[in-house]
């Protein structure tokens, strides 16, 4: 099959960019989306180009490191696929895809489609971990866990921080990233005790690079591991609740 890309070009953040049409020919269905883009830069290497520049890691959709605005959608047409999973079936022979890099002020492109999501890791750094002391190691069997608690921290714990929420949403919230990360600690035993704390810690971090979530939901459609907003409701309720235990500790505190 034959495609036309239309790929945004942009040497550095200090450099403006633009979009570069190339033509990829005889490309097989099968082949992944990546495995064209790395057909396409052998091509330019060839002809003395530069090629595209674009994130991939373990290409299995694990690692949360590719990340592409396919024709306006993040990670592409395929819902609950990530860029590196996605097959060029999926399109048309003679289709214009358009390539774009994550579109969102905290995410400033470092070159053509690959941007800086360290926004990310100040929030996981804000709370996003366990840090009490827990003693010996135990059994994994001897602290209960309610199953649906379980469940949901799994479901949470699924998120591989791709970024795909912050790209679809039209205020480029990070809210369905936060709310995933805090889930995954805060409904399980381990992480009772830092749970309030650790929720003021990541939200107010996020609020610091990110707009506010409005419910358009486009984050749980885009999000290639299909993470529910439920998520970001219950953070919002852990984050009232904190609000409430801080003003009755300050209270104790000035007794």
């Amino acid at each position: 099959m034959d495609v036309t890309l239309r790929v945004w070009r942009q040497p550095s953040s200090e450099v403006p960019g633009e979009f570069v049409t190339y033509e990829v020919k005889d490309i097989s269905p099968a082949a992944s989306f990546l495995e064209m883009l790395d057909i396409l830069n052998e091509e330019l290497n060839q002809r003395g180009e530069d090629p595209i520049a674009f994130d991939s890691d373990c290409r299995e959709g694990i690692c949360g490191t590719c990340g592409i605005v396919i024709d306006g959608i993040p990670h592409g047409p395929q819902r609950g696929t990530a860029t590196c999973q996605l097959h060029m079936r999926k399109f048309s022979h003679g289709d214009t895809i358009t390539l774009e890099p994550w579109r969102a002020a905290a995410f400033p492109v470092l070159r053509d489609l690959i941007v800086d999501r360290s926004a990310f890791d100040r929030i996981i750094e804000a709370g996003g971990y366990v840090s009490v002391n827990t003693g010996n190691p135990q059994d994994a069997n001897i602290i209960p866990v309610p199953k649906p608690a379980a469940e949901a921290s799994m479901d949470a714990a699924s998120c591989i921080g791709c970024a795909a929420c912050v790209a679809a949403c039209p205020n480029s919230a990070a809210n369905l990233f936060t709310a995933a990360k805090l889930a995954h600690l805060n409904l399980l035993p381990q992480g009772q005790t830092e749970r309030y704390l650790r929720t003021v810690a990541m939200v107010e971090t996020m609020e610091e690079y990110f707009g506010s979530c409005t419910n358009y939901g486009e984050c749980e459609t885009a999000c290639p591991k299909s993470i529910t907003i439920d998520f970001i409701a219950w953070m919002n309720r852990d984050y009232l609740k904190a609000q409430f235990k801080n003003l009755a500790k300050q209270g104790r505190d000035n007794l």
